[in-house]
């Protein structure tokens, strides 16, 4: 199958690509960067919508879109975070709608913030959400993806949890402090973090663009999810470093503003659909994940 991937060469899409290359489908990036590092056996990439047949795909995965922990959120880094996913969605349907033969599936990116504060109960696709930036942001980007469905293309939603490789995302960002033995709980630390393996988070969007059966929304994280005192006590075992240097919420708030809330939220999210519908998880276990991770050489 001939395969359309946004956000190609971001930190999931350079596990994705080669996995999808490898079942034998041809994978073409769309991508704003003019020379961009393309992913291992990945040789097509281009910059522009225009550039391309929508009906000479079988297709399209979404990934795109601004990394949501990288600045404080000021409200023009909102809006680039609204319309780098958004628009992007918004430009693929409006594409696809071009087409005489449209591509016959959409796998389009969500994320777990769309639940927003959740405490203790388990989350599933069906859990009502709590109003709130992060909230407002998925559901606006989901709704853009489901207007597909009126082309007839199957649409998938993934609602991803925090994605775990030591070569990048927030798993990167924590090394350097835990390696130095200054990593610690956030907050009270008993708010739950949805984490995944990335190559899990790959298999997933796999699954999804070969599964005919699904569609719909689905949440894309391990099946035990931990809190983040259990997983900052998993990291500290996996490195064999002490995790004694603690964040307080008042430090957080001060040092990241709203986008604290990243931090702090509780969501004890399940994939309670992918589990049901047969998808196999090779990573379940957080410390079994962490092992893996950091088995293997950089």
């Amino acid at each position: 199958m001939r395969v359309l991937i946004t956000g190609g060469t971001g930190f999931v899409g350079h596990a994705l690509c080669p996995r999808l290359v490898a079942a034998g489908h041809e994978v073409v990036i769309l991508t704003r960067q003019s020379n961009p590092t393309l992913p291992e056996d990945v040789t097509t990439a281009v910059t522009h919508l225009d550039d391309l047949a929508p009906d000479e795909f079988g297709a399209v995965i979404n990934l795109a879109g601004a990394p949501i922990g990288d600045a404080r959120w000021t409200e023009h880094r909102k809006k680039l975070l609204l319309d780098s996913r958004v628009s992007t969605t918004s430009q693929l349907v409006g594409w696809m709608s071009r087409a005489r033969k449209p591509p016959h599936t959409l796998v389009s990116a969500s994320a777990v913030g769309y639940y927003g504060e959740q405490g203790d109960r388990p989350v599933t696709e069906q859990t009502p959400p709590t109003p709130g930036f992060t909230h407002e942001l998925c559901a606006a980007w989901e709704r853009e993806a489901e207007k597909a469905s009126a082309l007839g293309v199957r649409v998938c939603v993934v609602r991803i949890g925090v994605v775990l490789d030591r070569d990048g995302g927030a798993l990167a960002k924590m090394l350097p402090a835990f390696r130095l033995g200054a990593g610690g709980r956030l907050g009270t630390g008993r708010q739950y973090f949805p984490w995944i393996h990335r190559e899990d988070m790959a298999a997933i969007c796999q699954w999804l663009l070969e599964t005919p059966k699904a569609r719909g929304a689905y949440n894309a994280s391990a099946p035990a999810p931990v809190t983040n005192a259990e997983f900052t006590a998993a990291l500290g075992r996996a490195l064999a470093r002490p995790t004694m240097v603690n964040m307080p919420q008042a430090a957080l708030k001060l040092l990241f503003g709203e986008m604290s809330e990243l931090l702090l939220v509780s969501d004890r999210m399940l994939p309670k659909r992918l589990l049901k519908e047969g998808f196999k998880f090779r990573y379940p276990d957080i410390d079994a994940a962490l092992a893996a991770i950091f088995a293997r050489r950089a």
